[in-house]
């Protein structure tokens, strides 16, 4: 049947999307795994980073499987909003996510994409909206987030033809950080990931956390509310630590990362 597995690696939590047999589409049980995951990664004080990949070599996900979400969405036996948090809307989980994209990204793996805060992708990953032409919306995230993260035009394009892009094209739009040989993937999301974890726990959270919920306040209010953040960070024990280490010339060992 297949599911979400999580795996630690070090301070990294690698979050699997495992159906690789059905292009790891997500049933109804793996949409509460998924959230449960993310959840584990926030709760868990050994874990700074999570990796966010699909099983197999033909997808990242390709989003819900339609012969079980659609009946009971149609039936009303389901809300979508009980995928809110493996979509990572109202999130609290602040550490930094990497989607590392292994193949076809659709729908609402797309969707779960653009919940991440970096995102490596194969250099034969496709990505699509296709909902459009089967009668439904991407309301997964997408409809709030995707003209919030690259041009209005690029963004309505994706979703109102609802076409296929390859990875150039998605890293043009700025859907992506990078992209690199398909035999690489895991190995430079890991990278990135420990690069991350080597780096303040607080200060990553901060930031996360302080441009998750500025973004839509007024400019005034914000300025304001960045203000606490900083000084919240700045007389943090991460702070006081990485400032001797600098003028000691030497690597810092963050508290946060003391777990």
């Amino acid at each position: 049947m297949g599911g979400i597995t999580l795996e630690k690696d070090g301070a990294v939590g690698v979050i699997r999307f495992d159906r690789p047999d059905k292009l790891n589409a997500l049933t109804l049980a793996m949409y509460d795994e998924l959230g449960a995951a993310f959840a584990e990664v926030r709760d868990d004080d050994s874990l700074a980073v999570a990796v966010l990949t699909g099983s197999g070599d033909r997808a990242f996900c390709v989003g819900a499987d339609l012969s079980e979400s659609i009946p009971a969405l149609a039936e009303g036996r389901f809300d979508i909003s009980e995928w809110d948090a493996a979509h990572q809307k109202h999130t609290s989980l602040f550490k930094p996510v990497i989607a590392a994209v292994n193949g076809l990204c659709l729908g609402g793996g797309f969707e779960i994409m653009l919940s991440t805060d970096i995102r490596v992708a194969a250099d034969t990953a496709e990505f699509g909206l296709p909902e459009s032409g089967v009668g439904v919306v991407p309301a997964g995230g997408t409809l709030t987030r995707l003209t919030r993260q690259i041009p209005y035009v690029w963004a309505m394009e994706l979703m109102l033809q609802g076409d296929r892009i390859p990875a150039a094209q998605a890293l043009r739009y700025g859907l992506l950080n990078e992209v690199v040989p398909a035999a690489r993937l895991l190995d430079a999301a890991m990278e990135r990931a420990h690069r991350l974890a080597s780096r303040s726990g607080t200060a990553l959270r901060t930031i996360k956390e302080a441009v998750l919920r500025l973004g839509d306040l007024p400019q005034e209010q914000a300025f304001h509310s960045e203000a606490l953040y900083g000084q919240k960070a700045f007389t943090s024990a991460d702070a006081r630590e990485g400032l001797a280490a600098f003028a000691e010339r030497r690597a810092p060992d963050f508290p946060s990362r003391g777990a």
